[in-house]
Order: C-alpha cells, then structure tokens, then sequence
C-alpha cells in the first residue's frame, strides 16, 4: 500500500500568479514520484486562479480552523508525513497532527522567511538598518519556534539557510534546503527561444499582492522608467501581476509606455517576446521565482541585489545588478543596447539553471533525506529538545486556545 502524504495549504496553489504556487506543485510532483498518495487540505477558499489538483489526482478537502472535525480527519487519514505549507498552518494545526498522529513525519516547507521579508520591508519603510528590525520581531520568533517543532524545514535560499544557521544556530539536521526544482529540459533553451534582433522592450511580472511585487512597480514608474525612457524613447514596459486594482491601473499611460497588462496566463510568452526582465526589488526574501522564468526564456534581467539574493552563488548572474537608479539606469541601458553582452547573459542564464536548479541536482538527495527521517524518527526528535520543549508549550497554549473558540463559536 502507498504511503499517504498530507499538505495542508495556506492557500491554494496558483502557479501562473506567484512563486509559491510553482514551489508548491513541485513538492507535490516529487512525492507523487515517490508514489505518495496525497491529499491536500486547506482553510481557503479557491481563487480564480487556482490549480485544478484533482486534475494531477489528489484529495482535495477544505478543513476548519479551531475546529476539533479536524482531529477525526487527521486520525482517519493517518498520513505518513504531513507537509505544511508556511509556518501558520504548523502553528494551527501542527498540534493536532502531533496529537492525533504522533508518528507522522511533520515537514514545514518555509516557502520563504516571512520575518526576514517583513523585517526588510519594516527597514525600508522607516529607512532603518534591517538588522535591527527582524532579527527579534514576533514573527521571528514565532518562525523560529515552528522550525524547531518541525522534524524538517525546507530552506529555498542558501542565504536564508546561513541565516537560520549562522545567526540562529538552528542545527542543521532539521534544515534542509531545496531550491526551486527544474526539470533538465526546462534547463536548455526552447525551440522558440527567441533572439535578440526577434526580441523588444521592457517587462515586469509580479503578484500585485505581495508588497516586494508592488513597491517594485511603483519605483519603476516613479524613479526608473523615466531615466530609461529618456534614454531609449521609442521602448515600452509591459507590466504583468495577478490582482490587479484600480490604483495599480492609474499607473497605465501609453504616452509614456509604461503599460499595465494585470495577469497574464503565460508568462513565458511575455518574457519571450521581450529583451530584458526589470526587477528592482528594495525588499523581500526567498528566491524570485520571475528571474527563474527569465532565465528559461533565455531574457536577461536587471536586478537588485534583493532580487538576485540566493540565485547564483558564485556563479555570474543573467544580467546587471545595482541598487541604486543611475547605476540600475545606466547598465539597464548598455544591457538593452549590446546585442553581444545580450547574448553572453542569455547563455549564463542557462547555465545557471543546469547547475543551480536542475531537479536531479535537488531531487534524489531529498528522498533519500526522507527515507532516512522516516527509519529514525525517534531519534532524530529526541536530539532536539528545544524542539521537544516548544512542542510542550504550544500544545498546551494553543490547544486551550482553539477549545475555546470552538466552544464560543457554538454558542453563536
């Protein structure tokens, strides 16, 4: 019989808005590889966008929160490991699995460090040192204590993992990171790929939701699009993002070419069409899923040094990358202008995939990395006790909690 995996979502996946929804279907691909039975539970209600799961065969089933239905489910279930998509569905449900299905094997896949990511933008908006915002934030703490009660943390970054690692000293046998998986024919270009001379303008893509996404947008239109305009007068943005709104539609002006397309269902289409990808992030964390899809388009990019943070290591990137708007102008410029430098980054771009992302580089180590927590599950929990102690606690606290408003949710 088949083992049973278990995901509880925070949202549904929708690989065509966000990078987390891609992440998220690739978890799923690789232990339906392992030939997982899975089903995928979640509180939320599904977008317009949404994946169609139980077109790739899963379980789909919409759970309550602070509801014990939850309990007879999880028990019935009896996975063999429970995957929890982001650290608040650990901390909601995370008890319950423990509760109900003490052997289950608890995954929380970080999808990216919220801390960091809220702490950055904390830092930005109130032009502080970062360094002095996230590091001790309730929400640091509350990841952190997620991470320790989970028998594995997946880590997207290797800088997020020398964070976690350097600066927290969480032990890295509960860590375990696993970068964006592409598979070896994504790693090479497409029989489409188009070429420099095929090839116009300027794009942008980006969930409209995601805070990174829309001060990004807005920095373009404000400070940086106009210095290139200036420079190249005859080229257009063209700006892509699911959740699209009136004030993001007032930036639309076909005068100055700075176009507002909203959701786009393919965006290779529009990253094809296109010689360079924007990405000036002043903020944010884990890996940009838009430079992945850049560089499978073979689009060289202009980036931030956020933007580029856990991409390449030591590699060269696909691209330029600066911080401040003359320099991220300027080289944005020569970038857009020299079809010989243009092609040099279209091929670093593939070569960044094949020895970065590719999946077989990730995807066996990891199940073997299972395989292994599986054998020695009790072990490995006894060996960490500060895991063990926040277990204790949270179990206590959360679970009156949830009693609680259970009981008073009856009464209404």
């Amino acid at each position: 019989m088949n083992p049973t995996l278990l995901v509880i979502g925070f949202v549904y996946p929708e690989p065509n808005s966000s990078a987390a929804g891609t992440r998220m279907l690739q978890l799923i691909e690789a232990f339906q590889s392992q030939n997982y039975n899975i089903t995928f539970a979640t509180t939320c209600k599904k977008s317009e966008h949404a994946f169609d799961l139980k077109s790739i065969g899963l379980n789909v089933v919409e759970i309550e929160l602070n509801h014990s239905s939850f309990d007879e489910f999880v028990k019935t279930l009896n996975p063999a490991i429970v995957l929890f998509d982001r650290f608040m569905t650990e901390e909601q449900f995370g008890w319950r699995v423990s509760e109900q299905c003490p052997s289950a094997l608890r995954i929380l896949d970080t999808e990216d460090l919220h801390f960091l990511r809220k702490g950055r933008q904390k830092a930005f908006n109130s032009n502080q040192h970062t360094k002095g915002n996230f590091f001790t934030t309730d929400t640091a703490k509350r990841e952190i204590a997620s991470i320790y009660r989970s028998d594995l943390s997946l880590v997207i970054s290797k800088s997020e993992l020398e964070i976690l690692t350097n600066t927290y000293k969480i032990d890295p046998a509960i860590l375990w990171y696993l970068p964006f998986m592409i598979a070896s024919e994504n790693c090479k270009p497409r029989p489409d790929c188009k070429t420099y001379s095929e090839r116009r303008d300027f794009v942008s893509l980006g969930n409209f939701l995601h805070p990174p996404n829309l001060d990004a947008v807005r920095y373009l239109k404000k400070d940086i699009w106009p210095l290139i305009r200036n420079e190249l007068p005859e080229t257009k943005i063209h700006v892509y993002g699911a959740y699209n709104t009136p004030n993001i539609q007032e930036l639309h002006n076909e005068k100055e070419g700075f176009l507002i397309h909203g959701f786009v269902a393919d965006a290779n289409e529009a990253l094809n069409s296109s010689k360079v990808l924007l990405a000036p992030l002043r903020f944010g964390a884990g890996l940009k899923g838009k430079l992945i899809q850049a560089m499978q388009s073979g689009t060289p990019c202009a980036m931030s040094s956020i933007a580029a943070e856990g991409i390449f290591g030591t590699m060269k990137p696909n691209g330029v990358i600066e911080d401040t708007a003359d320099e991220f102008v300027t080289r944005t410029v020569a970038l857009y202008s020299n079809a010989s430098q243009w092609v040099v980054f279209q091929q670093q771009g593939f070569y960044v995939l094949e020895n970065q992302f590719k999946k077989d580089l990730h995807l066996t180590n990891f199940k073997n990395r299972l395989v292994e927590l599986l054998e020695t599950l009790e072990t490995h929990r006894s060996q960490n006790f500060i895991g063990q102690m926040l277990s204790h606690h949270q179990m206590q606290s959360t679970k009156y909690m949830a009693r609680w408003i259970e009981v008073k949710n009856r009464t209404l």
